[in-house]
């Protein structure tokens, strides 16, 4: 077992630091974790805001119009679909990197 927090028993390697390959696969993981996390948060967030009142008294802010949180929604879906797209970028630019394949089309002709 490889353990790199100094209580390393007999026949047991440290390692504190990981290969920057692993380290950044482990980042973008994280991410794909997230996204949907921080998607779904984000489009909470519309149901903290208070509800217009209905009768609003003269010169009041009576809540957050129907209109506003309908941008809001409709905002956040559209950086969540870029920052999907950015996503894959970045995966599809590492994806080399990890395997160690180009993933263009292979030369040669095989029978």
């Amino acid at each position: 077992m490889i353990r790199g927090d100094g209580a390393e028993g007999q026949g047991e390697t440290t390692a504190p630091f990981v290969a920057r390959k692993t380290y950044r696969r482990r980042r973008l993981m994280d991410v794909a974790r997230l996204l949907p996390i921080v998607g779904a948060v984000l489009f909470a967030i519309p149901l903290m805001w208070p509800s217009p009142d209905p009768y609003p008294a003269p010169d009041s802010m009576g809540g957050m119009p129907l209109s506003r949180a309908m941008i809001y929604v409709l905002s956040v879906w559209a950086m969540l679909i870029l920052s999907s797209f950015v996503f894959g970028l970045a995966v599809r630019r590492w994806a080399d990197h990890w395997t160690g394949v180009n993933e263009g089309p292979q030369e040669g002709g095989g029978d």
